[in-house]
Order: C-alpha cells, then structure tokens, then sequence
C-alpha cells in the first residue's frame, strides 16, 4: 500500500513546499497563516485529485463509483494532504511562539527536504534499486526540494 501512496506523498510534499515559499512571501511575520495557507491548499489539491480520480475510475468501469469505491479514491490520495503535516506542525511551532517565525519556516523547509530524501529512499527500497539507482532518485526528489529553497531565496529575500 506504501508503493501506491508513495506518488501522493511525493507531490504533498511538493506542493506544500510550495505553498510554503510562496505564504512566506505573503505572510512573512505569521507563520500560522502560513501553515493554514499550506494545510488549505493540500485539502483543495487532495479533492481535486479525488474528483479527477474518480471521473477516471467511471469512465473505465463504465459506470458510476460506489460510496465506498469514492471512499477508497479519498483515502489513496490522502498522502497529499499527509504529506503537508510534517511542514504545517513546525510553522505551528512559530505561531505558537516555541521559536521564532524564520525558524520555523526554515524548518518546515528543511524537515520537507528531509520527507523528500526519505520517499526516495522508500522508492529506492520497494523497487530493489543499486546504490547508485538510490543516489539518483534520492538526489532527484532533493534537487526538486532545493529548486524550491534557492526559488524563496530569490523571491523573498
């Protein structure tokens, strides 16, 4: 189930990071309007993958989806909105005043990179990948993270 989920997560991620450099373009000082920002677009990005998904899944079965078969879809894309929970919980760190606004947004960047490198790993594992195969996708989904970094860089500061 983690190798079906795993694309989902991928681009939670992304998306969050994202969301995130963008918010803190937007929100510079609020890092909970930022987090509620991230959180927000995952959920809008996660029904817009449910809808697409299920529009797919009529058309193939020729029919239209259960209840329960709409509930499935919801719960495989569910990794987009999961994957925006690890960035969120540090911006919360900054919102509640546990550390500081730029902390916590240099945190919830940081542990996105680390969520990156980690699904890399999970794909390197499930499909059985050299350690070079490892390298590659690890330094993939990294190069991926750190566009984004080097792109708040240039955009916020």
């Amino acid at each position: 189930m983690l190798g079906e989920r795993l694309a989902g997560f991928v681009y939670g991620t992304i998306v969050a990071l994202s969301v995130l450099i963008a918010g803190t373009r937007a929100y510079r000082h609020e890092p909970g309007h930022i987090a509620a920002l991230v959180l927000v677009t995952s959920v809008v990005f996660w029904l817009a993958h449910v809808y697409a998904h299920a529009l797919g899944e009529s058309v193939v079965r020729e029919r239209r989806l259960t209840l329960a078969e709409l509930r499935n879809v919801g719960r495989h894309e569910a990794a987009i909105i999961e994957a925006a929970l690890v960035p969120v919980a540090a911006l919360l760190l900054g919102a509640l005043g546990v550390i500081s606004t730029t902390a916590s947004v240099w945190l919830a960047l940081a542990l996105g990179l680390a969520v990156l490198a980690v699904q890399g790993l999970v794909f390197a594992r499930l499909e059985r990948l050299s350690l070079t195969g490892t390298l590659v996708i690890v330094s993939v989904n990294l190069a991926l993270g750190v566009s984004l970094i080097c792109l708040k860089l240039l955009v916020v500061h």
